[in-house]
């Protein structure tokens, strides 16, 4: 479970995912199939965007949350070219 005020994570009351087995989204061992699956249930919630932004701003490591895995996430928050060369 998040940490987090109740009216930071009330969107999760309404996330498709509500009902999923935890498993699908925090699989003890991740395959392309489970990671897919978890993609589909998150593509058709009302709460996709919330959950996202809520995964990348916390820095979320596990799971399929917002429809995106922790190196999608991550490429998110840190994109290709963000850091600077040191000055020499």
């Amino acid at each position: 479970m998040p940490q987090g005020n109740v009216r930071e994570i009330g969107w999760l009351r309404r996330g498709a995912c509500r009902k999923s087995d935890p498993d699908l989204f925090f699989p003890p061992a991740p395959s392309p199939a489970q990671e897919a699956q978890a993609k589909a249930v998150c593509a058709g919630c009302q709460v996709l965007t919330e959950c996202r932004a809520f995964a990348v701003r916390n820095g979320e490591s596990e799971g399929i949350w917002g429809g995106l895995t922790p190196l999608e996430r991550r490429r998110l928050r840190f994109p290709e070219g963000w850091r600077r060369p040191a000055a020499s």
